[in-house]
């Protein structure tokens, strides 16, 4: 049996599962010699994210098929490399998380926490706080009316170390706000709240975007991150520091059904981000490959 050859920028869950089946293999990178003697190989399949950089055009350009993970990446490709549409496909970043019932998750929390279970949680949480928008969530925060919530920021040791210096600023967060360092469980975090703001400045999709609404929760989400494909215009930031934010965070607080319905509207879109639901897409590609 043929196998089929992919290679990529960088991982990711998908390209993980698909590493582990029987007609897939991953095209070995050259060593200086062999390169320098004998006509470079290109992978059957290339999944691209990130910057559309010089290597990434080549890889793209002498695939067969190149993978991306958003229609802006895609047509951003399509611009720079006058490749067909017909050699490149869009497949959001998958979700492979065990999906367990928010209100237990969100009780055990509570009791961690040690805050009342009627209390509503609002998540930040990204890689880098400042590109991420830490300071406009903030802002955010400072202009919430509603009273009975808490805010849980959460990441590594040294980003939350350095967040503690602007805190002083935003006195009216300070019994509110959560601080966690390194918390394994983040995926508890994520079922447990019931709103993910992300004010970012970040261009490139962000993952846990699929994440928070796979975990049933509401996201508000800048509309400079690629990932506002995916959620509605009530979602949309026109910028991360859309005045209108706070009050639309408000009147879904305010308002439990209202709620109750996004969360599950969110929850129904992200299924069709499943690993599961993915690899079926990507086979069917590669049947055709």
């Amino acid at each position: 049996m043929d196998k089929i050859t992919i290679s990529y920028k960088t991982t990711n869950i998908l390209v993980e599962k698909l590493k582990q089946q029987e007609n897939i293999e991953v095209l070995k990178q050259s060593t200086f010699l062999v390169s320098l003697f004998s006509k470079k190989k290109y992978a059957d399949v290339y999944f691209h994210s990130g910057s559309l950089d010089e290597k990434s055009i080549e890889n793209i350009i002498n695939s067969k098929m190149t993978i991306t993970n958003c229609f802006a990446s895609m047509n951003e490709i399509i611009a720079k490399t006058k490749i067909s549409h017909e050699k490149i496909k869009v497949i959001y970043p998958s979700i492979n998380i065990e999906y367990k019932k928010p209100k237990e998750v969100k009780v055990k929390l509570c009791e961690e926490l040690n805050i009342n279970i009627d209390t509503k949680l609002i998540l930040f949480t990204a890689k880098n706080f400042k590109t991420s928008g830490i300071k406009e969530f903030l802002d955010i925060c400072s202009s919430i009316s509603y009273q009975n919530l808490k805010i849980i920021i959460t990441g590594e040791q040294k980003q939350i170390t350095a967040l503690q210096f602007q805190l002083p600023k935003y006195q009216n967060l300070e019994d509110k706000i959560i601080l966690l360092e390194d918390y394994k469980n983040i995926d508890d975090l994520f079922l447990a709240s019931d709103i993910f703001l992300l004010p970012t400045y970040n261009k490139f999709f962000s993952a846990n975007v699929v994440k928070a609404m796979f975990c049933k929760c509401v996201v508000f989400l800048s509309i400079e991150n690629d990932a506002k494909e995916i959620v509605d215009v009530f979602a949309s930031m026109d910028s991360p520091t859309d005045p209108s934010t706070a009050f639309k965070i408000d009147a879904v607080l305010l308002d439990k059904n209202e709620m109750k319905k996004i969360k599950k509207q969110n929850r129904k879109l992200a299924l069709e981000f499943d690993i599961n639901s993915n690899l079926i897409k990507i086979n069917n590609i590669l049947e055709n490959v």
